[in-house]
Formats: structure tokens, C-alpha cells, sequence
């Protein structure tokens, strides 16, 4: 499976196309680009490998690799120190979501007259930045699951302030994304699964927000058909490329899909990442069928459409069974207390939760005390 295509941008899709990154950068006019990635994957040879084809090709690439897995301001600010010092002229954004985040806001906020938390996504924030300030970006994700390589935002932990903001800026979409299954092989049967699901939830929560988006609708639902096809696949063989491509595909349909909004997963799972510095796939999945239950009055017509076309039957029952036993198919632990997460802090994080703007686009709108709620059921396991 081999293809390009130009939608939501440029994309290079198939087996080995990470050999044709430093044409790639050639395109965009790239001549000294900065690699944004995470210390675990920076000392994998596959970097090594993208450092040796730029600097064949008389690249003066570097490799910037402080980004934590939920990546911070510090991380960002840190990377615009060094892209100014090497006088960097783009940005190849290599790894998972955070790393991908982590690029993508270095990009945005190296050059602007304003603060990066300045463009955080309220309102027209975002017209406060100089476009034509913005560097090229090259995706290059190595994980299934955020889709950041096709979005507009980057989630970024404001320490101060100890929650995770959405940075956005329309021309933070990457210019060229390049999907190449054979850079996810060695993820491990855990994180695969973990981030799978992120995918499914960028695809299940657009399909259940109420806003009219009928293109990222379709986007969605075979999406979701992609991740039931092939993620239980990918986690039991982590060497089926097969596999491994449609859930790539997958991870940027959802991320596309999504702008037709998100939810309640994503409005209790950001708090919950930037207060217990828990990753952010785990925790949608964890959370999946706890606000699948809570906003069960509003989605069950939809979602018993979404069961027909996906053929596991008709009605919300089916469909929770389904994600139920995915879940368990490929070790999903089933509560937050499972890994590490208490009831202490429950208030706190349904206040961050309504303050959240993924919680904008659930079908229900749930006060404070109702997303406490969901996450208590969530720790304690009540369906």
C-alpha cells in the first residue's frame, strides 16, 4: 500500500517513504531543519537514519529531543532556544504526539511578537500570531494514535498554571506528513494498544458531537471501522504491515475527523494528564464507556447507526459491549485507580473539566459535579 495524497495536507503514505525526507524538505525549501522528537525515540536508529539522509543531502539538520510525554511550555521554550542558535529554517516533528506537539508549538511560537500561551484556542486568539512567520513542518509520526501530524493544535502543559492547554493556529498543520508503517514496528504490544484507542476516541467523539459536520462524520465512521479491523491485529503481531498502515491511516482520520468536535473523554482526560502526568491514550481509553454510559440519552440513535454499519449489531448495548471487549482484548486496564489515579481530587477535575474546550462539543452539557461524577465511576469501576 502506497499512495500520496493531499488531504487534510500532503501525505506520503507506504512502506520506506521516510527515505524521501530530505526531498521533502528540499520541496518546502528545508535547508537546516530541526528534529523535534522524545529521548526514547531519539536513541532508536530510525533518527539516526533520517540524520544520515539529510546530512548526505548537505542538510544542517539537529536533533532536539527535551519534550516529555505530556511536553511542557519549559520543553517548548527550551526548543526555540536551540532553533534559534543553529539558525534552523524548519521543523521535522518525529515521534508520538508529544513529540509531534512539542514541534509543532516550537514552529508556531519561534518567531511571533506574542507569547506561545497567547494563542491558546479561545475565541480568534490565533490571529494574533504572523503567519508568515511560521516555519515549514514535516510530520513524521511513529505512533498510532493522536493524529497531531494532520491537526491544527498542540496540547501543552502550562506548569504554573498545572493544566494542559490547546495551542492552535490554522498553519500549524503540518505541510507534508509522511506515514511509513515500518517506523511503528517496534512499538511496544502496550503502547500500541494505548494509542489505538486515542485514535478511536478522536473518531468515536467527533461521530457523537452534535455539531453538523457531515465530511468529518463520514471521516469518522470508517475511522472507527479501521481501528475494529486492525488494531486488535497490530497489538497481537506488531509486525503486520498491514496492520500497521490502517492504523496510521486511522490515527489521521480521527485527528481530521475532529473537527467536528470532541467530548467529555478528552475534557476529563486533559486535567488527568497534566495532574497526574498520565498518558493521554490510556486514559481515553479507560474513560471510553464511563462517558459512552454518561451520554447515553444523547448518542444512543447515532451510535445504533454506528453499530449497524460497523455489523455488531443494533442499539447501545452492542456497541458498549464492543468497546468492552476490545478493551479487555488488548489489556486496557478497566479503572483510573488501575493505573495509579485516587478519588482525592474529583472536584478539582470536573471544574478543569468544564473549563476544558473539548467539553464544548459533548452531546450532554455536563456541569462540575457531573464530570466528578463520571470520573468517580471511572476510578471505581461503576458502568
Amino acid at each position: 500500500m502506497k499512495a500520496n495524497w493531499n488531504y487534510p495536507t500532503a501525505m506520503r503514505v507506504g512502506v520506506g517513504r521516510i527515505a524521501e525526507i530530505a526531498e521533502v524538505c528540499a520541496l518546502y525549501k528545508i535547508t537546516a531543519p530541526l528534529l523535534v522528537t522524545d529521548p526514547g525515540v531519539a536513541a532508536l536508529p530510525m533518527v539516526q537514519n533520517v540524520v544520515d539522509i539529510c546530512t548526505e543531502a548537505g542538510l544542517g539538520i539537529q536533533v532536539f529531543s527535551d519534550v516529555k510525554s505530556n511536553p511542557t511550555g519549559a520543553n517548548v521554550e527550551h526548543g526555540i532556544a536551540v532553533y534559534k542558535k543553529g539558525k534552523h529554517d524548519g521543523v521535522i516533528a518525529f515521534g508520538g504526539g508529544s513529540a509531534l506537539d512539542a514541534g509543532k508549538a516550537v514552529a508556531v511560537a519561534v518567531d511571533q511578537p506574542c507569547s506561545m500561551w497567547d494563542l491558546e484556542d479561545i475565541g480568534d486568539n490565533w490571529r494574533r500570531a504572523d503567519a508568515s512567520k511560521i516555519p515549514p513542518i514535516i510530520a513524521v509520526p511513529t505512533t498510532a494514535g493522536t493524529g497531531s501530524e494532520v491537526g491544527r493544535a498542540s496540547v501543552i502543559v502550562n506548569q504554573q498554571q498545572h493544566r494542559k492547554v490547546i495551542i492552535f493556529h490554522p498553519r500549524m498543520s503540518p505541510d507534508c506528513v509522511i506515514l511509513d508503517p515500518e517506523l511503528t514496528l517496534g512499538l511496544p504490544a502496550q503502547l500500541t494498544a494505548a494509542t489505538g484507542m486515542d485514535a478511536l476516541s478522536h473518531s468515536l467523539e467527533a461521530f457523537c458531537s452534535p455539531l453538523f459536520h457531515p465530511m468529518a462524520e463520514g471521516i469518522a465512521i470508517e475511522g472507527i471501522r479501521l481501528v475494529k479491523e486492525y488494531l486488535p491485529t497490530a497489538v497481537a503481531n506488531g509486525g503486520d504491515i498491514a496492520a500497521r498502515t490502517q492504523m496510521l491511516v486511522a490515527s489521521s482520520m480521527g485527528a481530521t475527523a475532529f473537527q467536528k468536535g470532541l467530548g467529555a473523554m478528552h475534557a476529563l482526560s486533559h486535567p488527568l494528564g497534566a495532574l497526574y502526568d498520565a498518558h493521554h491514550g490510556t486514559l481515553n481509553a479507560v474513560l471510553m464507556p464511563y462517558v459512552l454510559m454518561a451520554n447515553r440519552d444523547a448518542i444512543e440513535r447515532p451510535i445504533t447507526r454506528l453499530g449497524r454499519y460497523l455489523d455488531i449489531g443494533s442499539g447501545f448495548e452492542p456497541f458498549l459491549d464492543w468497546v468492552l471487549e476490545l478493551r479487555e482484548s488488548i489489556n486496557i486496564p478497566n479503572t483510573l485507580q488501575d493505573i495509579g489515579i485516587d478519588d482525592n481530587r474529583l472536584d478539582e477535575i470536573g471544574e478543569m473539566a468544564v473549563a476544558d474546550p473539548s467539553a464544548a462539543t459533548n452531546p450532554i452539557d455536563h456541569d462540575a459535579d457531573s464530570y466528578a461524577k463520571i470520573a468517580a465511576n471511572a476510578v471505581h469501576g461503576r458502568l
